[in-house]
């Protein structure tokens, strides 16, 4: 009954829902395309019985990108279908593997939706990204005897409070997932809380630790940074949001007046707020450059700002700086994934909102590897401190670096549970 009345109330509320899409159509065109699929309408792939996995968007497909390769790799004759809700997770899935997967939007949470996406694929184990938990999508695959892994899992407390509040509902949708893999005790706690039942339930650490920087793109970023900023002192904030990068660009401003040379790689979150950004970076006052004007050559002498205004180029940035702030935390947000610039070894900042990462955070706080800032002047400060002393930041980076490094091996066991449930399945042979 209660899967019935929310059932009943998406369809209820569907004409708001494509308003909402076609407002965001308006603001990012590319979310007026494929309308079809979301509601399960596409041309069915040539192979099924494969591995369906769902990655939301962009943060989640990269972090599912290992996955994908290594079933595209050991299990050729399985087929892969990804499916992303935004087209920024469209575009980096097509990026990232082309023709090699068979990507769709995932459908609407409606039961006739979700019955035309699961007839056209027929997978034989479905892997959910981290979080992206639809009542209509996780029961009705695990009704058809379809394995359903929530992989990468992490529940925050404030989550676990909102879903606490309809526990008729997700009690009965936590309750049929095959396995959960959680990425701390914590998070674990609070899934078997809402209804995985314990022997269900795993924690492998986050698959994020297992970031892995190709060496071909530490040469292209070592050659960028060479090329456009030559000695100037670089420093990065990553996946902003609105009302957020007032805050950098004041502390900016102050840096400048020690470091009159520094440079700041500034990289909104979403696409459809780069032409807002640059406006207000403009209306600030500062001399910029926008990264996809120059992406073959570079002449960044002179410019303050570098706006970060393309799409797959985040960890390639990252590598160009001395010091990274991750965004998402100075509003309440929750913050973003520090885990890729400690990869680099840069000395990591954020904002105090970090509830969606607080277990990655605490280790690289815990490390020495990240310090939190609360607004634009304690941000100033610390950019300058690190900048004035190298050594400190190497050390930093370094802390943050060996978080990373001491904490890999989840890919390895998340693995190893999917390709357990297709051996259940029978898709692989034991």
């Amino acid at each position: 009954m209660p899967r019935f009345l929310y059932s009943a109330f998406f369809y209820l509320i569907l004409p708001l829902v494509l308003l909402r899409l076609l407002w965001r159509g308006w603001r990012a065109p590319a979310y007026r395309d494929r309308i079809g699929q979301r509601f399960g309408f596409f041309e069915a792939p040539q192979r099924q019985n494969g591995v369906w996995i769902h990655a939301v968007s962009v943060g989640e497909s990269i972090a599912a990108a290992p996955v994908i390769e290594h079933f595209l790799a050991a299990y050729p004759h399985l087929p892969v279908v990804v499916t992303t809700m935004t087209p920024t997770g469209s575009e980096r899935v097509t990026a990232m593997f082309g023709d090699r997967v068979f990507h769709v939007y995932a459908p609407y949470d409606l039961p006739d939706a979700v019955a035309r996406f699961l007839k056209r694929i027929k997978p034989s184990v479905a892997v959910i990204m981290e979080t992206e938990i639809w009542p209509n999508m996780v029961c009705q695959t695990a009704a058809m005897g379809i394995p359903v892994i929530l992989a990468n899992a992490r529940l925050s407390a404030r989550s676990a409070r909102g879903y606490g509040r309809l526990s008729a509902l997700t009690q009965s949708v936590f309750s049929r997932f095959s396995k959960v893999v959680a990425q701390s005790p914590d998070d674990g706690a609070r899934f078997v809380m809402l209804g995985v039942p314990e022997e269900n339930m795993t924690v492998s650490g986050s698959i994020k630790f297992d970031l892995a920087i190709p060496a071909a793109l530490r040469d292209q970023a070592s050659a960028l940074h060479e090329a456009c900023f030559g000695s100037r002192p670089v420093w990065i904030a990553a996946s902003t949001h609105a009302g957020e990068d007032e805050i950098l660009l004041a502390a900016h401003r102050q840096l400048l007046n020690e470091q009159p040379d520094a440079v700041l790689i500034l990289v909104p979150r979403h696409p459809e707020r780069f032409l807002k950004v640059a406006e207000l970076v403009a209306a600030s006052g500062f001399r910029y450059l926008r990264r996809s004007e120059y992406q073959n050559e570079c002449s960044a002498e002179g410019a303050q700002v570098i706006l970060g205004d393309t799409m797959g180029e985040l960890l390639l940035l990252l590598g160009c700086a001395d010091i990274a702030f991750v965004g998402g935390s100075l509003i309440e947000h929750g913050g973003h994934n520090t885990l890729e610039p400690a990869a680099w070894g840069l000395p990591v900042l954020t904002g105090p909102s970090d509830f969606n990462f607080a277990e990655i955070s605490s280790l690289l706080e815990a490390s020495g590897g990240l310090i939190k800032v609360a607004d634009s002047d304690a941000l100033a400060r610390e950019l300058g401190a690190l900048l004035d002393d190298p050594e400190r930041a190497e050390n930093q980076g370094a802390m943050a670096k060996q978080v990373v490094d001491a904490n890999r091996g989840a890919l390895q066991r998340l693995l190893a549970v999917i390709e357990q449930a297709l051996r259940e399945h029978k898709s692989l042979k034991s």
